[in-house]
C-alpha cells in the first residue's frame, strides 16, 4: 500500500465571523492511499486555534502516518490519540480504499438518494442587518431548524435579532439553536441565559470557555433552557475521562464533530456514554471540504438520530468539490445522478 498526504486551501466566499475571529480561508490535509489500482482519501480537517492538534509537529504526524501505514486502521488511530483529525483522515482514507465507489463509504438509503438528512441552517456572526439577511434566506429557503452564532455583535443587537425571528415565527414553526462558542463570561452567563430564555430556544453551545468545570456544571444545574458541550469535549481522550465529564457537568445535549474528537471511533464513544446518561446528541462538520462532510453525513445517517443535524456547511467555499451532496428544503440530499469531480 502506497499513503501520501497534500494540503488543500479552501476559500470563503466571504469572510466569515465567529467569537474567534473572521475567517477567510481555512486548510486543510488530505490522505490518499493507493492499493491494488485503487485508492481512497480522507480527510484532516484541522481547525487552527481550536483544534487540539493544532500543533508544529502536525506535518512530521502525517509524514509518520504515511511511513507507517502498514500497521494498518485500528493500530494508528490508538498511536494517533493526540491528532483527533488524523484519526479521522485514516479512518475515512481506510473505508474510502475499501469501498466499491470511493466516495460511498456507508451505503444507505441516504447513498441512493432514497432518505435526506435535516440539517440547521447556519447563520453567521456580523453586522446585525448582515445576520438579519441570513435569518430571512434560510426560512425562504425551507429550514425550519435555524443556528445562530452569537457573542460577536453586542448582546442587545443579538437579542433584537431573536425578537425578529420570534414576531414572525413561533417555536413550533422555527426551532432556534444558538452558539455562544464559549464567548460569555462565567459569572454573568446566567443572567445572559435568563435572557434569551423568553425566545423560546432549542439549546445554546458552549456559553462559556471550555474547562470550566464546575461553573459548566453549575449553569448545566440552573439553565433555564438546553445546554450543549461543544468545545469542552475537544482534547478528551480516555474513554474514562470521557465518562467522568459528562457525570460532573450534566450537560443536555453534546455536539459531536469527528474531525475534532476523533473521528467515527471518537464519536462512537460519546455517543454510547450520551445515551448512558440521557443526554441527547447531534453531528456538526466541522468547517471540511465536501469530501469530509460527505463522509460524516453518510455515517450520521447510519445513526439514525432524527433531530437536525450540523452538515449545511458545504457551499461556504469558493473552491469546494463538485458533489452529489445538496441541500434543499432545510434539508442535506444525496443525488447519485451527479458525479464528484476531485483534483488533489
Amino acid at each position: 500500500m502506497k499513503a501520501s498526504y497534500k494540503k488543500y486551501v479552501l476559500d470563503f466566499k466571504r469572510p466569515s465571523g465567529t467569537s474567534r475571529g473572521i475567517m477567510t480561508e481555512k486548510e486543510t490535509w488530505f490522505l490518499i492511499l493507493e492499493e491494488n489500482n485503487k485508492k481512497g482519501i480522507g480527510e484532516c480537517g484541522i481547525l487552527r486555534s481550536l483544534s487540539v492538534d493544532d500543533r508544529p509537529d502536525y506535518e512530521d504526524q502525517l509524514k509518520w502516518v504515511c511511513e507507517n501505514i502498514h500497521l494498518g486502521k485500528e493500530k494508528l488511530w490508538e498511536s494517533l490519540l493526540e491528532f483527533p483529525s488524523i484519526q479521522f483522515g485514516v479512518e475515512m482514507a481506510f473505508q474510502s480504499l475499501e469501498s466499491k465507489n470511493p466516495f460511498v463509504l456507508f451505503p444507505s438509503e441516504f447513498t441512493e438518494g432514497q432518505k435526506n438528512i435535516p440539517i440547521n441552517g447556519l447563520v453567521w456572526m456580523g453586522e446585525q442587518a448582515f445576520m438579519k439577511a441570513q435569518i430571512e434566506e434560510k426560512l425562504a429557503q425551507g429550514f425550519n431548524c435555524i443556528k445562530l452564532k452569537i457573542g460577536a455583535i453586542d448582546f442587545t443587537k443579538e437579542l433584537d435579532l431573536l425578537r425578529f425571528i420570534r414576531e414572525n415565527y413561533d417555536a413550533k414553526k422555527i426551532e432556534i439553536r444558538v452558539d455562544a462558542n464559549g464567548g460569555f463570561d462565567s459569572e454573568k452567563a446566567l443572567i445572559k441565559l435568563n435572557q434569551l430564555s423568553g425566545f423560546e430556544l432549542h439549546s445554546i453551545e458552549q456559553p462559556i470557555q471550555k474547562n470550566q468545570t464546575d461553573s459548566m456544571s453549575e449553569l448545566c444545574k440552573n439553565t433555564p433552557f438546553p445546554i450543549a458541550l461543544d468545545e469542552e469535549l475537544i482534547g478528551v481522550f480516555e474513554y474514562s475521562e470521557k465518562e467522568e465529564l459528562l457525570q460532573k457537568i450534566k450537560p443536555q445535549y453534546i455536539i459531536l464533530k469527528p474531525s475534532l474528537v476523533g473521528g467515527f471511533r471518537g464519536s462512537k464513544e460519546w455517543i454510547t456514554l450520551a445515551e448512558k446518561y440521557n443526554i441527547g446528541w447531534w453531528v456538526t462538520s466541522a468547517l471540511e471540504s465536501n469530501i469530509g462532510l460527505n463522509a460524516i453525513a453518510q455515517w450520521t445517517f447510519l445513526q439514525n438520530n432524527p433531530m437536525p443535524q450540523g452538515l449545511g456547511t458545504g457551499g461556504l467555499y469558493t473552491n469546494n468539490f463538485d458533489c452529489p451532496l445538496e441541500v434543499s428544503h432545510g434539508e442535506l440530499t444525496y443525488n447519485p445522478e451527479l458525479d464528484w469531480k476531485v483534483s488533489i
